[in-house]
């Protein structure tokens, strides 16, 4: 991947439907060549996809929580079961392993304060072998960008 490559992720994940006219213009290239490109990227796998950037409260889902898990063991059996668990949970936007103090962060999203408990207690609570759980509600965006930052 050199620098034009970048230059064409950054100008798709601002606006990913830019046409191919209006992307070849942005990076300086030709509408040919930067076709090809973007069918690389695809192809490789570096570009997963397109989506919608949706407004989550306009949508119903007014509550985001990150909430921080700790496992009581970390054996393969009860991390798989955990991690597997997780991955079904539509409330669950983002998962990520973390070092420190907690093993996991997730981000979820939910419409009220009644169905967050009710996500606790009807889905994390019944998964087991939770050591500890930390939540944080979000009550401002201060920055939210999928923009990668320019690669050196």
């Amino acid at each position: 991947m050199d620098s034009k490559d970048r230059q064409i992720i950054r100008a798709l994940q601002r606006d990913g439907r830019m046409t191919n006219q209006d992307l070849a213009e942005a990076v300086n290239l030709s509408p040919s060549p930067c076709l090809r490109r973007v069918r690389n990227l695809e192809a490789s796998g570096v570009i997963r996809g397109y989506s919608a950037d949706v407004d989550a409260a306009a949508y119903g889902m007014a509550i985001t929580v990150f909430v921080r898990i700790r496992l009581e063991r970390h054996n393969e059996t009860d991390v798989q079961s955990f991690e597997g668990k997780v991955r079904r949970m539509d409330e669950v936007l983002e998962c990520h392993v973390l070092t420190g103090a907690m093993d996991y962060q997730l981000r979820v999203l939910v419409p009220d304060l009644e169905a967050y408990e009710s996500f606790i207690r009807n889905r994390i609570h019944p998964i087991g072998g939770i050591a500890s759980i930390d939540t944080s509600f979000v009550y401002g965006t201060v920055k939210r960008t999928a923009v990668f930052p320019p690669a050196s």
